[in-house]
């Protein structure tokens, strides 16, 4: 059984660390709710983006001197994976849930005789896979939203997949990360970046684009080939900003989560240990009192 002093060391520990999580939680729901806003804001410009350019792909599949980055090396044989998570932890499963779904992606591919290459965007991608897949790292980047998370940093990496591509390194780019839901909840997203692939749309962007067309012709000036030049580099940086602005959301929802279930087992275990130590000192009184009255009576 514990002595007092140190149930009453325990239960100060306890408590201090209820602090440090209780304000750990207001900090990040201070954040949650910026990076929430700008998550948001950026997905309507990110699936445009990408509508436009699955629009052109469309109008010119099939031509000669496509840029490559649409229409691929025509082989699938080098897989680069670019993995977002954050840089710090104590977010709960935030992270490891991306390095789970990299590790069965990274296992398929080698099953299936592919080679496989890692870019780690933020510090815990980077550790999380340096023991079983160290050797297959090739680029990491961290503090990237140091101070600010500003389109620059995703551009930064952006141009650094590009750079890779030209150099003939991989074959197909895939993005993994969490995209944000809700401050308990964020989906593992998986994302082709390289080559680019056509958004598949449903019934009713169907018929609106039908519907679109009956109506609308355009000409392009210069031709569509010379516009997806442009665009397929640029749009590799807006996919990234947008992932890391959903990663950013994400983990400070995340980690809101875990500090206010952390609070809340710092609670419990105060609790916990505040009865321990009345019962504990409630023997100890009732003991002395038993050995003061038996030695009044020996007299």
């Amino acid at each position: 059984m514990s002595s007092l002093k140190e149930l009453r060391n325990r239960i100060a520990s306890v408590k201090s660390t209820q602090k440090i999580t209780s304000a750990m939680k207001m900090v990040a729901a201070a954040k949650l709710r910026r990076a929430q806003e700008s998550a948001v804001a950026a997905r309507p410009y990110a699936e445009r983006m990408e509508r436009m350019l699955g629009s052109l792909s469309s109008a010119v599949q099939g031509r000669e001197g496509v840029s490559p980055m649409l229409s691929g090396t025509g082989k699938e044989d080098v897989h680069l994976l670019v993995l977002v998570t954050s840089d710090r932890g104590l977010c709960g499963g935030f992270n490891s849930s991306v390095a789970r779904r990299a590790r069965r992606k990274i296992s398929q591919l080698l099953s299936d005789g592919k080679q496989v290459k890692l870019m780690c965007v933020g510090r815990k991608a980077r550790d999380l896979m340096r023991r079983d897949h160290g050797d297959k790292i090739i680029e990491s980047y961290s503090e990237l939203d140091r101070p600010k998370l500003t389109f620059d940093a995703a551009d930064q990496v952006a141009d650094k997949i590009s750079e890779l591509f030209d150099a003939g390194e991989f074959d197909v780019c895939t993005l993994i990360y969490n995209k944000f839901q809700s401050a308990i909840a964020q989906i593992v997203t998986e994302q082709q970046l390289v080559p680019f692939a056509i958004p598949e749309a449903d019934e009713s962007d169907e018929a609106a684009s039908d519907t679109e067309a009956d109506r609308s012709v355009y000409d392009f000036e210069p031709d569509e080939a010379e516009i997806l030049d442009d665009l397929l580099p640029r749009n590799l940086a807006v996919q990234m900003f947008r992932a890391l602005l959903e990663n950013q959301a994400g983990e400070h929802g995340a980690r809101m989560t875990a500090m206010d279930n952390a609070t809340r087992n710092a609670g419990d275990m105060i609790h916990k240990l505040t009865l321990t130590y009345n019962r504990t000192r409630q023997a100890m009184i009732t003991k002395e009192l038993i050995e003061i009255i038996s030695g009044a009576e020996a007299l």
